[in-house]
């Protein structure tokens, strides 16, 4: 029982800690000091909620129908092409300054940060891909306690990693503030949605 949580969380990490829309966002509220924990918590429990989805029968019942799986994956292509557009295009203006004081303006207020990472979180195929499909698929070979014990590994890994992101920007963010830094930042996020979305449409 201890073997499959380990590959849980071993697993769970690798699907995770790549930067993913997810973790920029985070990075970015966590850099503002701006409710960082709390879009951590809303990208946790959304994890949970689907590791648990995709583990306990999710996964094979959407495996049943490749038509719902292409449209999550170009979903997930799209998603991620918009997102590297975009942290390309704030690469480009390099207008980091008048940005961060129009965001802290907007993006103070705990629901609005709780409502753009549930958009993130949710409206992002490439996240049921992850949670759902992949890691429910590899869970679902388990039985009984094996099972619950893979789930709650994966579960640990999302839990431990957003927190330790979240706190880790926070602590860091006299440094990672600074235009030049968020720059490179932004450029890598989007080099990686792009590698992400290349790899997602190669699996086509």
């Amino acid at each position: 029982m201890f073997s499959p949580l380990l590959q849980g969380l071993f697993l769970g990490a690798s699907m995770i800690i790549p930067i993913g829309a997810q973790n920029s966002h985070i990075l970015h509220h966590g850099i503002r000091k701006n409710h960082h924990f709390i879009a951590a918590s809303i990208c946790m429990i959304c994890d949970v909620i689907l590791i648990a989805l995709g583990v306990f029968g999710g996964a094979k019942l959407i495996a049943t129908s490749p038509t719902l799986v292409m449209v999550i994956s170009w979903g997930g292509i799209l998603f991620l092409s918009t997102y590297a557009g975009l942290s390309f295009r704030q690469a480009w203006l390099n207008n980091y300054t008048n940005k961060q004081q129009s965001a802290d303006k907007g993006f103070k207020k705990p629901w609005l940060v709780v409502a753009s990472t549930l958009a993130v979180t949710l409206l992002n195929p490439h996240v049921y891909l992850d949670t759902v499909m992949v890691l429910g698929s590899v869970g679902g070979q388990f039985q009984g306690n094996e099972k619950i014990a893979f789930a709650v590994g994966t579960m640990l890994a999302s839990i431990l990693w957003f927190y330790s992101l979240a706190g880790a920007a926070a602590k860091m963010s006299p440094w990672l503030n600074q235009a030049k830094v968020k720059r490179v930042i932004d450029v890598v996020v989007g080099l990686i949605m792009c590698a992400i979305a290349l790899s997602l449409f190669n699996s086509l």
